[in-house]
């Protein structure tokens, strides 16, 4: 079949896949941006404790992603996509009803457990790959347009959130639960092009077409001068806990920075939180061309990311301390949204499969479990901090520490940059080679 036609066949499963994440952008910032509410109907009167429960909470969703994209990776390679994507949607469907009808702390932490496990053992294990498999030449392109539609998410939902954050405020529950019934229904009736191919295999007892996935691997690896080292092997999965470290404490903790830090209302911090998703959205866009159109490498991309995520947050950070004013943190803000939230995650997917072949949803599995990390380790000291110092000092020092994480970032692109042009024979800068 042509890429052309495949394409055309498989696009179906494009939609599909942007359904389930635009359901998991809500998912991403349900605790955080209903986090009064939510710890109100679970029984807490103290601001404080209110705020570390939620920090909780959202830690139990990093442990679910954690515990469980490597082996979903895994499960996807071995029983097809469809089955996990299915799985995925009813998880989120159970995870939410719980999170709208508990009034204990302890059962949300098990809904925000599931919902990880749904996001990452059952939805990145096979919709990465599956949408990378519908059209192979622009995987780069589709697999960024996953954040564009996450990004819309982040825009439309902070705002819905802050118009019923009163008596009827349960709505901003239900909105999800009947995207995830629509998202489930989709991936029911999609086809996957790995799941048709397995069932050709296994009719026609065809050993090439089993193996198809395993010489386009191998085929990949020929391809090189020379295999990626240890240290490649290691930068193209820790960027997966260095990319989810920026944007996870951007994307959970905008709003608070801006009610505590910066003295906003609630409504005008959820709009702290759109301005940078609005980032994001036009980043998406812009690397989208960049990477679909002009061909550019994805190590490219990710290194003037991390550049501009370290400036934009240094602006951050300095902000408070030299009175700059809120205007230059809402620039920021967005330029942090075009950078660290505006597809950085899936371009870092595409290098790992780039640089470092392998089964796909083994190498999502291994690249998502350090996500997996980092989404546990940040709402821990967060919460831990919020205990200590207080949720204002907590979410500053955070900024800081974030901006540790985009200067090691920065390293890192450096030195893959150099092994780039051993491995391929051109420069990581120039256009890509197909």
């Amino acid at each position: 079949m042509s890429a052309a036609k495949q394409a055309t066949k498989y696009l179906f499963a494009i939609a599909t896949v942007y359904m389930c994440y635009l359901t998991h952008g809500v998912q991403a910032i349900i605790f955080s941006q209903n986090q009064v509410n939510f710890y109100t109907q679970w029984g807490f009167t103290d601001a404080t404790a209110g705020a570390a429960a939620v920090s909780t909470a959202i830690m139990w969703v990093g442990i679910g992603k954690f515990i469980s994209v490597w082996i979903g990776g895994e499960i996807s390679d071995r029983i097809g996509r469809k089955i996990m994507a299915v799985g995925g949607g009813v998880l989120y469907i159970i995870s939410f009803v719980i999170m709208l009808v508990t009034d204990n702390a302890t059962v949300a932490c098990v809904a925000g457990f599931l919902s990880g496990v749904a996001t990452s053992g059952f939805w990145d294990g096979s919709l990465y790959p599956a949408i990378a498999e519908a059209n192979p030449k622009y995987s780069a392109s589709t697999t960024i347009g996953i954040k564009l539609v996450i990004s819309i998410s982040g825009i439309v939902y902070p705002l819905f959130v802050a118009m019923n954050s009163g008596a009827n405020w349960h709505i901003n529950v239900m909105i999800p639960i009947v995207m995830s019934v629509i998202a489930t229904v989709m991936a029911i009736c999609t086809p996957f092009i790995y799941d048709d191919e397995r069932k050709i295999a296994a009719s026609s007892n065809d050993e090439g077409a089993k193996n198809k996935a395993q010489e386009e691997i191998q085929a990949a690896k020929d391809a090189m001068l020379e295999q990626p080292n240890a240290m490649v092997n290691a930068c193209t999965l820790f960027f997966g806990f260095l990319i989810m470290f920026i944007m996870y404490g951007a994307q959970q903790y905008t709003k608070q920075f801006g009610i505590t830090n910066l003295g906003l209302d609630a409504t005008t911090a959820a709009g702290l939180t759109s301005i940078y998703t609005v980032g994001s959205v036009v980043a998406v866009l812009f690397w989208a061309w960049m990477m679909g159109k002009l061909r550019w490498t994805p190590i490219k991309v990710i290194l003037i990311d991390s550049i501009l995520a370290a400036c934009a947050l240094a602006l951050v950070i300095i902000a408070l301390p030299l009175n700059l004013g809120a205007g230059v943190v809402y620039v920021a803000i967005a330029v942090l949204g075009f950078s660290a939230a505006g597809g950085m995650l899936q371009t870092g997917v595409t290098l790992r499969q780039m640089m470092c072949p392998g089964p796909r949803g083994r190498n999502v599995g291994m690249y998502y479990t350090f996500m997996g990390f980092a989404s546990v380790f940040l709402p821990f000291i967060v919460g831990s901090m919020t205990k200590s110092v207080g949720e204002g000092s907590a979410v500053w020092i955070m900024m800081v520490l974030l901006l540790v994480a985009a200067i090691v970032s920065i390293c890192m692109s450096l030195y893959v940059i150099s092994r780039f042009k051993k491995q391929f024979g051109y420069s990581a800068m120039e256009k890509m080679h197909d």
